[in-house]
């Protein structure tokens, strides 16, 4: 079968997500391993701050970005707490990306979400660095295989497909008497509350959106806005974010810190009901 993933003609993307920062060299390795194999890959850095081993935080990241790439991008990502354990590494298609990443529910977004085509165990060392470091499997493992992967060798050429991978447990809303509670599942760098409440779970109240209270560390926010200039300053607001999740934002300042939130907070989403005497 031939397809994007196996035209030798493409100027590809590979993007880097990792936790490694950029105070040290590992990213800068990284890019230098890819750029031997495959020159004219072009690899764009989707981000190296995530929180160090905080496997959830880059599953977001990964979905909040991976559909704004260009079809045949294989997305790397090495938020690998498991290096040198007996973890997998594995290779996933979809219908327009390969993603390459360490089997510890990195992966878990987009399953949930993409048209998963096969999933594959990287086992094959032909595509590798050697020596293999116990530590850093990103310059001696991912960084080729992506890079391979990137002039269109097949995953099937890198091992085995295999029937799933590992999940993360993601808790989803659950709908109450009044609406529906769900929780905060990531912090930006902003300090807004992302939350797992998605906006076709609220339209399928269909209720306008003036209608709806968010109770969250506290605080109650009538209404949900359309920009963060729709309040004053220092005000809290609720927003669907540009990922599609209800976000809970203070204007021009951080709602984490002021309302002492942390990830798994719970937030509820009720409807404002007018109850006459």
């Amino acid at each position: 079968m031939h397809g994007i993933y196996e035209r030798k003609d493409m100027k590809r993307v590979i993007t880097l997500l990792t936790d490694f920062g950029t105070q040290d060299g590992y990213v800068g390795t990284m890019k230098g391993v890819i750029h031997s194999i495959t020159p004219r890959a072009s690899v764009v850095d989707l981000s190296h701050e995530v929180s160090p081993h905080d496997i959830l935080e880059a599953a977001y990241i990964l979905y909040s970005a991976y559909r704004y790439f260009p079809a045949g991008t294989v997305h790397l990502i090495v938020v690998d707490p498991g290096v040198g354990s007996s973890r997998r590494i594995v290779g996933m298609r979809t219908a327009d990306y390969i993603f390459v990443a360490p089997d510890n529910g990195v992966l878990t977004f987009i399953i949930q979400r993409a048209d998963v085509k096969g999933i594959f165990e990287i086992t094959n060392e032909k595509y590798f660095l050697k020596p293999i470091s116990d530590t850093f499997h990103g310059r001696d493992i991912f960084a080729p295989v992506a890079a391979h992967l990137s002039k269109g060798v097949a995953l099937a050429k890198l091992g085995g497909r295999i029937g799933g991978i590992k999940k993360l447990k993601i808790a989803k809303p659950r709908v109450t008497q009044e609406g529906f509670c769900g929780e905060v599942i990531h912090i930006d760098r902003f300090g807004n509350l992302i939350t797992n409440i998605g906006r076709r779970l609220l339209e399928e109240f269909k209720v306008q959106i003036s209608k709806f209270k968010v109770k969250v560390g506290g605080e109650v926010i009538f209404g949900i806005s359309k920009s963060y200039t729709d309040v004053e300053t220092g005000k809290f607001l609720a927003i669907f974010g540009s990922s599609g999740f209800l976000e809970i934002s203070v204007s021009q300042g951080n709602a984490s810190k002021v309302l002492g939130v942390e990830r798994g907070q719970e937030v509820e989403v009720m409807e404002i009901r007018i109850e006459y005497q």
